[in-house]
């Protein structure tokens, strides 16, 4: 694998490019036919305009833009949790689950002006810092005792 593209399917380009820039600081790289391609992550998130009702998958479901859970969303990197929720909710987003602390530093819950969740993480222990562990796992057993 080579990399990762986000797409994000919105009924409205313009209101999803302004929460996207003006809500959690993202710029627009380029603008395609009928689509816009936003940077400043680690990966480009892509708009793509898609209206409500039409065919999400091909055996049945239809998109609705309300409030909906997906197993997949987005987390966002921040350097002050408080200063970014403040600007999202500024630009259209909804406050899910207030800032709770976990061993990686803090994560707020929200969704975006078209029903999709995303977090905001403040971290404070990084990954490098803390044990490793595969996910799913149980810790590894202690060493046998020396004889």
């Amino acid at each position: 694998m080579s990399g990762i593209l986000v797409n994000v399917d919105v009924d409205d380009l313009e209101k999803g490019t302004r929460f996207y820039c003006e809500g959690l600081g993202l710029r627009v790289g380029r603008r395609f036919d009928g689509w816009v391609e936003l940077v400043g992550a680690e990966a480009p998130v892509y708009l793509l305009p898609k209206a409500a009702g039409t065919e999400a998958f091909p055996r049945g479901g239809k998109r609705n833009y309300a409030r909906h859970w997906t197993p997949v969303h987005l987390d966002f990197v921040v350097s002050d949790i408080r200063a970014a929720m403040k600007r999202a909710l500024e630009a259209g987003a909804t406050l899910e689950r207030d800032v709770t602390t976990h061993a990686y530093g803090k994560l707020a819950l929200m969704s975006d002006p078209f029903g999709n969740e995303f977090g905001l993480m403040q971290v404070t222990r990084p990954p490098s810092a803390m044990p490793r562990q595969r996910m799913g796992s149980a810790p590894p057993p202690p060493p046998p005792p020396k004889r």
